[in-house]
């Protein structure tokens, strides 16, 4: 027998955060896919905010947002980011490090034009991260885009997804009096190969 059997049996930890999230897709009530997304700005200060993730690819983990966002000016100004994904109800969490990159072509399309139309539209009229006046305004913002751009708007270009190619994800299990399951998969480049670790809770 390994040591790493169980829910943290394999040799691709994509698959196997691919298999967390769908286990608890069946029991978190609201949103299993949110992440906690970790960004540095300028002065090195630390941002988090939620975010969904919307896929886990063959080798990274992929989100959307507007270009012209706090968090996606920071992370243009670092191209590294950090998150984690927790869910109380499995009593688990994934926390992953890495580079990032954008996607602004096919994928992000297809993501976009899959959104509600309403979202859509959201993503045309808000001027994400700037003060604004109030709900009315943005309102207003609205409903001037939904007659500029129809039924069929076409994603804006400031907008589209952000990958993050971990250098490092850490699988976590609750384990009973605080003694938890922790293995933490690491490599130095994004091409090599992965280390694993059981780490102390």
């Amino acid at each position: 027998m390994t040591e790493r059997e169980g829910i943290f049996a394999g040799d691709d930890p994509f698959a196997i955060a691919r298999s967390w999230l769908a286990e608890a897709e069946k029991t978190e009530p609201n949103d299993p896919n949110a992440i906690a997304l970790a960004t540095v700005d300028g002065q090195g200060l630390p941002n988090v905010r939620m975010v969904l993730l919307k896929e886990i690819e063959a080798d990274a983990f992929m989100f959307y947002t507007n270009y012209e966002s706090a968090k996606a000016g920071e992370i243009v100004l670092t191209n590294k980011a950090a998150f984690v994904l927790h869910w109380k109800s499995l009593r688990r969490q994934v926390r992953v490090r890495g580079i990032t990159e954008k996607e602004e072509g096919e994928k992000a399309d297809a993501y976009y034009a899959s959104r509600a139309l309403q979202s859509r539209l959201g993503a045309w009229a808000s001027r994400q991260s700037r003060p604004l006046a109030s709900r009315g305004e943005l309102m207003a913002e609205v409903a001037m885009v939904t007659a500029r751009r129809g039924v069929a708007p076409a994603r804006p270009p400031f907008w589209g997804g952000f990958r993050i190619r971990p250098l490092e994800i850490e699988f976590w299990a609750d384990g009973a009096f605080r003694l938890h399951d922790r293995f933490r998969w690491c490599r130095d480049t994004l091409d090599g190969e992965w280390q694993i670790d059981r780490l102390y809770p």
